[in-house]
């Protein structure tokens, strides 16, 4: 399975800010529309992450003072990415590494989405459990062996000469 088949299925809602935004901007746009990053972008290009993580480290460090943060102060500034291509067991390698919760997906420069580890276990388990389906299914609707065939392979056979 790729990144693209997650893509496909999550659809292409994409929240970005701009690295001079506001913090307390960007928060709100987080918390108005339920997610736990945006992009920070910069005449196109992807130049970081915000996510909740940055947002909590910022409010303890300020001791909640934000009026005069910006999302460049406070972001990461080299997130991992990845491409559509990119394997989901090689993502998933590659967020248990660096212990990140989201990663954008780009084409060359353009950006694609966003994946949450979140997306990445769930597109797991779901083909798991399809596979498990498909296997039931398989095992279900496994040929009867006749009667005297089932008999003669339980007998036991003499040992060859």
């Amino acid at each position: 399975m790729k990144v693209r088949d997650i893509l496909r299925v999550k659809g292409n809602a994409l929240f970005t800010v701009s690295p001079d935004a506001s913090l307390a901007q960007a928060l709100q746009t987080m918390a108005e529309h339920d997610i736990g990053s945006v992009v920070v972008v910069s005449y196109g290009d992807v130049v970081g992450m915000l996510t909740f993580r940055e947002a909590i480290a910022a409010v303890v460090r300020t001791n909640g003072q934000l009026e005069n943060a910006t999302v460049r102060s406070v972001m990461d500034d080299c997130p991992l990415s990845c491409t559509p291509e990119t394997s989901i067991d090689e993502v998933r390698r590659m967020m248990l590494a660096r212990h990140a919760r989201y990663m954008p997906i780009l084409d060359h420069r353009t950006l694609m989405g966003v994946i949450s580890f979140y997306d990445v276990a769930k597109a797991v388990v779901d083909a798991q459990d399809f596979e498990n389906r498909m296997l039931k299914a398989y095992i279900k609707d496994w040929p009867a062996e006749e009667e005297g065939s089932a008999a003669r392979a339980a007998e036991p056979q003499a040992p060859a000469a």
